[in-house]
């Protein structure tokens, strides 16, 4: 599974890709930041991170996009500007058809060290070890993609194989109630289509 993780930033938007499977090293395939100058406009920066996140996605072709969960900040204008490119990384992966998960950073730093309180030093000297690098990745947003990434195919394998469970028992039992009899030999589903609600014709009252 090749997972694409995005620490979204308007300065700074960290991009990493590694390659693996639960209970398997990992391995990297890329890792970098998308930059763009503060004193930009903001559709300008929009528009700059989703050229950067489209060439990552052309080049790398990942089954999946993790996304870092927006959580409120005490500066507003921060927070916004990070939902903003958060929202941009949605959108391009979604364009194309690509599962999109959301982590939240204490996730994130519990599957990756253990610790939901981990600091980004921690982050990035875990990632470090377990992709088998030379260095820790800089700056911390490139790291921090990657811990993203590293966190979707630990744990996003497991939740697909659960959603998918779920989907199939869904179809199993709406497959049963559908071959229920109903009046006239046809299926319950039909007879009550035909009939209206709860079997009433409409404009029929009790």
């Amino acid at each position: 599974m090749r997972v694409m993780g995005v620490d979204p930033g308007l300065t700074r938007c960290g991009l990493g890709a590694v390659e693996g499977r639960p209970g398997a090293p990992l391995s990297l395939v890329k890792v970098g930041v998308v930059r763009t100058p503060a004193d930009d406009e903001i559709g300008a920066r929009l528009v700059a991170i989703e050229a950067g996140i489209e060439r990552w996605l052309d080049e790398l072709r990942p089954d999946a996009v993790a996304v870092e969960r927006v959580f409120a900040q005490h500066n507003l204008r921060t927070v916004m500007g990070t939902a903003q490119a958060s929202a941009v990384a949605i959108l391009c992966a979604s364009r194309r058809g690509l599962p999109v998960a959301l982590h939240t950073p204490s996730e994130v730093k519990a599957a990756i060290t253990g610790s939901g309180t981990a600091d980004k030093r921690q982050v990035g000297t875990m990632v470090t070890r377990l992709l088998r690098l030379d260095a820790m990745p800089k700056p911390a947003d490139a790291a921090d993609a990657l811990a993203l990434a590293i966190c979707h195919v630990w744990r996003g394998g497991a939740q697909n194989r659960l959603a998918q469970a779920a989907e199939r028992a869904a179809g199993r039992i709406a497959d049963a109630s559908g071959e229920a009899d109903a009046p006239g030999g046809t299926t319950a589903a039909a007879y009550f289509r035909g009939r209206g609600r709860a079997g009433y014709s409409r404009g029929t009252t009790k």
